[in-house]
C-alpha cells in the first residue's frame, strides 16, 4: 500500500511540475526535466544529506519511468489534465504526506537524530516543489503561501515522536501521512494560509 501511495505522489508531483513548465512555455525537454525535478528532487536532497550515493530514486528505474511518462502525458494532454485540478491537488497532498513521513523514517533508520530526521523529512516532502519554482525563477510557493511545509513538518514530527516512544514504525508512518493529507486538504478547503507580516498582504 505504501508503494502505491508513493507512486500516486510521484505522479502528482511530476504532473504539477510539468503543468508549471507548460504554463512557462518550455519545450518538451524542459517539461520532462521539470516534471522529474519536482517528483524526485526531494528524495535526492534527502539522500545527499544522508550520504546515500547514488540517490535511491536515480537507481530505481520505475520511478524515473513513471515520472517521465507522466510529464510526456501532461505535455500532450495538458488542457484536459489542467481541468482535473482537484484530483491533482488531492494526489499532491497524498504525495506530500507519504514523502515527508517516509523521508523522516528513512533518516531515522540511517541513524540521524530525531530533530535532524524531522527536518530531512519535511525537506523530502517540499524539496521538489521548491526546486521547480527556483528553476522557473519564482519565490518557492512553500515560502509564501499555503499550509504546505507546515503540514509536512507536522507529519515528520509525528514520526519522530513515534520513534522516540518506540511505537511500531509502519502504523505510525501511515498514520502520520494520513494526518498530513488531512491537514493539507482541510487547508485547501478552508483557504488557510500561513501568516505574513502586517501591511504586506496586498503588496
Amino acid at each position: 500500500m505504501f508503494i502505491a501511495l508513493e507512486i500516486i505522489g510521484l505522479v502528482a508531483f511530476a504532473a504539477s511540475g510539468s503543468l508549471a513548465a507548460v504554463r512557462a512555455r518550455l519545450d518538451i525537454f524542459g517539461v520532462v526535466v521539470l516534471g522529474l525535478t519536482t517528483a524526485l528532487g526531494g528524495g535526492i536532497i534527502r539522500d545527499v544529506l544522508l550520504g546515500i550515493q547514488p540517490p535511491t530514486t536515480l537507481r530505481t528505474w520505475p520511478y524515473l519511468a513513471v515520472c517521465a511518462a507522466t510529464a510526456l502525458l501532461v505535455f500532450a494532454f495538458h488542457p484536459q489534465i489542467a481541468r482535473l485540478r482537484r484530483a491533482v491537488l488531492l494526489a499532491d497532498a497524498v504525495g506530500l504526506g507519504v514523502f515527508a513521513t517516509a523521508g523522516t523514517a528513512i533518516a531515522l533508520g540511517a541513524g540521524a537524530p530525531v530533530y535532524t530526521a524531522c527536518l530531512i523529512g519535511m525537506t523530502t516532502g517540499i524539496g521538489g516543489g521548491a526546486l521547480r519554482d527556483v528553476l522557473l525563477r519564482e519565490i518557492p510557493l512553500v515560502l509564501r503561501k499555503d499550509i504546505y511545509a507546515l503540514a509536512a513538518l507536522v507529519g515528520a514530527v509525528l514520526v519522530g515522536a513515534g520513534d522516540a516512544l518506540r511505537l511500531p514504525p509502519a502504523p505510525v508512518t501511515l498514520g502520520a501521512a494520513a494526518v498530513v493529507v488531512t491537514l493539507r486538504v482541510v487547508a485547501l478547503w478552508r483557504r488557510w494560509n500561513a501568516p505574513v507580516p502586517r501591511g504586506t498582504a496586498d503588496r
